[in-house]
């Protein structure tokens, strides 16, 4: 990037991207992915870097931030005794699998086919957010045997194709079966590590074209978005747990689940070109 003041543009874009998603997190509890990826997508193609796999990169970065980001939360959790780590043992194994199965896919597929994915994806999340019941059950508790086995590599396949931790899915997965709230976020946190490493690794070694990509960026991986993005979040994030103690954030979860619903929505035009 030749020109300073797309630098600079640059990085006010991220900074300002880094602190929403911070606040977000720490209000509503909601994973940086679903805020990063279209926060993404948006400043790196009006700064001129569309092409073909733009998606790709916004996916790639916002799962790197997700591995600082879940493991500060596994440990904060750990210290509290929140985490259900038997969960996480037998679900790890398939969560990491699906996360494989999804950088594979997803090196492959046109970033507008990806648009059209996270925007069906990200329209689920939202009306669940905003309709979901805590009361609704699928079971008594966590499943094992062939159920363990379709759902776990399914939270991790779907996951990287949206770019996200396991929060999203994660914590209403658990909640239907019968999980306490509380170590439901904890325990999907730890999703999170399983489903952003192997992904990451993977998308390290994705080739992007140099004229579509912007500077320090190592496969799909920007590391100026990435570092200022971290960076931001670590100020941010306390304020939005203030925030959380200070109102009730149940009313703003539900124009979240709006607001993300429309977001996905944009997503949707723009795969289908509108």
């Amino acid at each position: 990037m030749s020109d300073p003041m797309l630098l600079v543009q640059m990085l006010l874009l991220l900074m300002v991207i880094g602190a929403f998603a911070g606040v977000l997190a720490g209000l509503l509890g909601v994973g940086g992915g679903i805020v990063l990826v279209p926060a993404f997508f948006y400043a790196f193609h009006t700064l001129g870097y569309g092409g073909p796999q733009l998606m790709q990169m916004c996916l790639a970065t916002s799962l790197a931030t997700i591995i600082i980001t879940s493991l500060r939360s596994v440990l904060s959790h750990n210290k509290k005794g929140a985490v259900d780590w038997n969960i996480l043992k037998t679900w790890a194994p398939g969560i990491a699998v699906g996360a494989v199965l999804g950088v594979m896919l997803a090196s492959n597929l046109r970033s507008e086919t990806l648009q059209g994915v996270f925007g069906v994806l990200g329209c689920v999340i939202g009306l669940y957010m905003g309709l979901g019941r805590a009361e609704w059950r699928l079971g008594p508790a966590m499943p094992a045997g062939a159920t363990r086995a379709v759902l776990s590599p399914g939270v991790g396949f779907l996951s990287v194709l949206m770019g996200i931790g396991g929060g999203s899915f994660g914590v209403p997965l658990m909640s239907l079966y019968n999980t306490p709230i509380h170590r439901a976020v904890a325990t999907a946190a730890g999703f999170g590590i399983l489903i952003a490493v192997p992904s990451v690794i993977g998308f390290l070694f994705l080739d992007i074209a140099e004229d579509y990509r912007p500077p320090l960026t190592i496969g799909a991986v920007n590391l100026v978005a990435f570092g200022v993005v971290i960076a931001m979040t670590l100020i941010t994030t306390p304020w939005g747990v203030k925030l959380a103690h200070a109102m009730d954030p149940k009313p703003l979860k539900r124009v979240f689940a709006v607001f993300l619903t429309l977001v996905a929505l944009n997503m949707l035009r723009k795969a289908a070109g509108w």
